[in-house]
């Protein structure tokens, strides 16, 4: 495309955004250098509309797990589209039906029974409810930083007032205690207490990875007090953290396990929980209780299957092991060499967090990644974390770029705080 062509495109993008999407969003990209328009994206990279391609090290906040446009899960939704985009919601839908039995599969334990739906929101207010109804109990216990999703239920499970206070009072029940500590969840349940709510790795709390044993130690205290473990893997499933799921880590069966993002392999939104069946009676007796229209869709579960078996055929969870071991190690070492600017590096396969010692230089990074066509973002929780969640298809030589830039930003930055 000519490049008058394209710098209109950007113009007009950029002008309906101030018009008619948010002004402040439109703000936000001009200032971060990211007024451009994204065009086609293959594997790890993202091609704007003028060519320039760019190392995706975001990953949609962790929805390519294997990749953008991967070709096994294109296949399998066009050829879904040829057949039946959408369901009748009264007959049987066999793509659904594959996924359940593929879920149980895959999933730890006894986890069995699903629910679709289409967002990691829609799949945290599906457990709440299911927690509430299987227990018959209203008490809610989440962590301070976690971030579950922005609708009115989910939201009073987030734990980040920033986000919470504009739309108090939310429902009633819902208690937070520190992330990491187990002493503090136990002595937050009551009789009242339907479940405790928690994510293995908070991800836009900031890449915060909670003490070896502390879901072993969460679900000792859910059994003995009789209470339900909702686990949020909507950033952490998929293989993200070098295991399918990252209780598998630690060996945990959660009681409801939440799933969206990678799910769809990056092409479908889908969100889901999977639930063990002396959770799930509540749901059979009431089949009805809970619904979706669009959830559980033909196209979203061709997707999906598609996704889980490319994650599994393809070694994805071994590739984040390595690569993110690749990654954590460089980083780790630039924070020893550099700790006035980094002040820790933290993550788990490929969800990576690294912690500026101010807000000033994590923008500064994010600019310089842009100039150097590299793609990331801060966590929402945290503005001084910059999150690296890339595709798990990631490449040894796409990591050894990154890390190349990173040394160089850490080390600028080093020069421009002595120049202050």
């Amino acid at each position: 495309m000519a490049e008058n062509n394209v710098n209109v495109v950007a113009e007009e993008t950029i002008a309906k955004y101030e018009r008619y999407v948010n002004p402040s969003l439109a703000r936000l990209f001009r200032y971060m250098g990211l007024a451009t328009v994204e065009h086609s994206a293959r594997g790890s990279t993202v091609t704007d509309f003028k060519g320039d391609e760019y190392l995706d090290l975001l990953g949609g906040y962790g929805m390519y797990g294997v990749g953008h446009s991967h070709p096994r899960v294109m296949q399998a939704v066009k050829a879904q589209l040829d057949l039946m985009a959408m369901p009748t919601k009264i007959l049987l839908n066999k793509p659904m039906a594959d996924l359940a039995e593929l879920l149980a599969e895959v999933t730890p334990g006894d986890l069995t029974y699903s629910f679709f739906c289409n967002s990691g929101t829609e799949a945290v207010e599906a457990a709440i409810k299911l927690a509430k109804v299987a227990t018959g109990k209203q008490g809610i216990v989440s962590t301070v930083g976690a971030f579950h999703g922005l609708s009115l239920g989910a939201l009073s499970a987030t734990g980040r007032e920033m986000f919470r206070e504009p739309f108090k009072p939310l429902l009633n029940g819902f208690g937070h205690v520190p992330f990491g500590d187990a002493l503090a969840v136990e002595g937050a349940i009551t009789k009242d207490t339907a479940a405790v709510i928690v994510e293995p790795i908070q991800g836009e709390g900031g890449v915060v990875v909670p003490p070896h044993g502390y879901l072993t130690a969460l679900r000792e205290i859910c059994d003995r007090k009789g209470v339900l473990l909702i686990v949020d893997e909507v950033q952490t499933a998929m293989g993200r953290t070098g295991k399918m799921f990252a209780v598998e880590h630690e060996g945990v069966v959660p009681d409801i396990l939440c799933l969206a993002k990678a799910l769809g392999g990056g092409v479908m939104p889908i969100g889901a929980i999977v639930a063990r069946p002396h959770v799930w009676q509540s749901f059979i007796d009431a089949p009805f209780l809970h619904a979706s229209t669009f959830g559980g869709n033909p196209m979203a579960c061709a997707a999906a299957i598609a996704a889980i078996r490319v994650t599994q055929e393809e070694n994805l969870c071994e590739n984040a092991t390595v690569m993110g071991d690749r990654i954590l190690g460089a980083l780790k070492s630039m924070q020893v060499r550099y700790p006035g600017i980094l002040a820790e590096v933290r993550g788990q396969g490929l969800i990576i967090g690294l912690d500026f010692t101010n807000a000033g230089y994590a923008g500064y990074a994010i600019s310089e990644l842009v100039n150097n066509k590299i793609l990331a973002a801060y966590t929402l929780n945290n503005p001084k974390v910059i999150r690296i969640e890339p595709p798990l298809v990631i490449t040894a030589a796409e990591v050894e770029r990154a890390i190349s830039v990173w040394e160089n930003i850490i080390t600028s930055a080093v020069e421009l705080a002595e120049d202050l």
